[in-house]
């Protein structure tokens, strides 16, 4: 059976002298004289642990690899690009068959990505995508259609205040800045909205897509006015948040003060990722629209590293398939999200 190793425990391995390219399994053998593996060995690099979504996308890879044969070698970076960098180069020293890592923003990685190249292991980029000067640096880019989720959101809007007048003001609650997850998605909502002079943005802040971030941006607008939600004496209409994480951290500070949000109150809520309490917030009335960001990778991602390790070419761009959940639907209809 396949076994989870961390980089960390790569780099033990490594330090003791174990030859690349041979099974590190503990159910099969911890010795270092094993005969190479003929399995594929595929080095993973995951950007951390920080919410339902993030952890059910780990899962979904562990998962689909140990059901196709593949050797896992798996690390969390933490939130931190030089420990992603730091894994991608225990996977180079190893003579992973594929590397594939899901970058925590978007810059910062053409040093690495050529010594992958030029061990002539083929790197996939999951999730997020990156900016390099080098096209052919990787394989192929796998996830999400982050500007799209920013258009879905800013449709609903604009279905939602058809014929309403404005001024409808927006706080905006971005993720990690600089990670395509992030930019894209607001990058899409305001390529729509901005061409609405009745939708006005007056506040924009990082919240990390961290839930503890949600719940100090929105103690930090209460506390500069005064206890009231708003920004500079206008009242707040629209609040739109990357990931349901950040959503949920403000919602829950927003409730200890009384403050409505949802259907029925004068705040429209709109959020990303689409995980179970999100979900559970929206048939609540809490929160008007959740866009969904599929987690769902595993078997995808299994399938272009079996290509790859085959010596097939793989889609330069792959996109999941994804959906909106919002007050105009059924909600009763929504399945468990799982995550």
């Amino acid at each position: 059976m396949t076994r989870y190793l961390c980089a960390g425990f790569c780099m033990l391995l490594l330090f003791a002298g174990c030859s690349p390219k041979k099974s590190v399994s503990s159910a099969e053998s911890s010795s270092c004289t094993e005969k190479k593996s003929e399995r594929i060995i595929l080095g993973f690099s995951q950007i951390g642990a920080e919410s339902a979504w993030r952890a059910y996308n780990t899962r979904s890879i562990q998962q689909a690899a140990e059901r196709e044969g593949v050797q896992l070698l798996f690390s969390n970076a933490e939130q931190k690009q030089e420990n992603q960098i730091k894994a991608l180069r225990t996977f180079i020293a190893y003579r992973v068959d594929v590397i594939a890592f899901v970058p925590i923003v978007q810059d910062g990685w053409d040093n690495v990505l050529r010594e992958a190249r030029d061990a002539a292991i083929p790197v996939i980029v999951c999730d997020r995508k990156i900016h390099t000067s080098e096209p052919d640096l990787y394989a192929g880019y796998i996830g999400t259609d982050s500007e799209e989720e920013g258009r879905r959101a800013a449709r609903f809007l604009m279905r939602k205040y058809q014929g309403a007048a404005g001024p409808l003001n927006i706080i905006e609650i971005r993720g990690t800045d600089g990670s395509s997850a992030s930019d894209g998605r607001i990058r899409g909502f305001h390529e729509l909205l901005d061409a609405d002079e009745r939708f006005s943005f007056v506040y924009s802040e990082s919240g990390d897509f961290l839930p503890s971030r949600g719940k100090e941006i929105a103690q930090g607008i209460l506390q500069e006015n005064g206890g009231a939600f708003c920004i500079g004496g206008r009242n707040i209409d629209i609040i739109f948040s990357t990931n349901d994480g950040m959503t949920l951290g403000m919602l829950s500070v927003l409730k200890e003060h009384g403050i409505r949000t949802g259907s029925g109150s004068t705040i429209t809520v709109v959020s990303v990722d689409a995980q179970q309490e999100a979900i559970d917030s929206l048939k609540a009335g809490e929160i008007n629209c959740v866009i969904e960001c599929n987690p769902e990778l595993g078997g995808q991602i299994i399938g272009l590293v079996k290509k790859l390790a085959a010596g097939e070419p793989i889609p330069r761009l792959t996109h999941v398939e994804e959906t909106v959940f919002s007050e105009f639907d059924d909600l009763d209809s929504i399945l468990p999200r799982g995550y």
